[in-house]
């Protein structure tokens, strides 16, 4: 057995399996979604220490959170929403190079899914949720999911899976 054939493994008749590098609408779904993950993750940094780009944590709280200033996450369970935003990117990237026996692994794959189907929850979820009117939310929260957060989210776990599916290991 080569050193190829154990790196990329064999069908059942023999023939050598060698993964497809990554196509550009690959690469450019994963960059995308890569990055968009990474600002997330970012700005969730950036909201462990401030209410930016609003005026109070009241504001803050009712227009990007939904709840009431008294409900607002603590700053450590926001950093651990920007540490798996920017898991998250690196699943992305890595997942885009399936020539890598890391983009291969069944944990990276495992992990684009679940990224792909989180957001798509979260995405689709908050359409119906503010757009059928459903609970209680603030209006000004109501207003950005409609336009910003569930469609993001929608968006970043539609091009998740793009990048999963399309790098999915081929049998010849």
């Amino acid at each position: 057995m080569s050193a190829m054939t154990r790196r990329f493994g064999t069908t059942t008749d023999g023939a050598e399996v060698r993964p497809e590098p990554a196509s550009p609408a690959v690469r450019g779904a994963a960059v995308a979604a890569a990055g968009g993950l990474f600002a997330a993750g970012a700005l969730h940094v950036v909201w462990g220490f401030s209410p930016w780009p609003l005026d109070s944590r009241a504001e803050f709280a009712s227009v990007v959170v939904g709840v009431d200033e008294s409900q607002l996450p603590s700053a450590p369970l926001t950093f651990a929403v920007a540490g798996l935003l920017g898991a998250a990117a690196g699943l992305v990237a890595t997942g885009a190079r399936p020539a890598s026996r890391l983009g291969r692994s069944w944990p990276v794959r495992a992990g684009l899914w679940t990224v792909s189907g989180a957001l798509a929850v979260r995405g689709l979820g908050g359409l119906a949720a503010s757009g059928l009117g459903l609970g209680s939310k603030p209006d000004g929260f109501r207003h950005w999911d409609l336009r910003l957060y569930s469609p993001l989210c929608v968006t970043l776990g539609g091009l998740t899976g793009y990048v999963a599916l399309r790098t999915r290991r081929h049998q010849p």
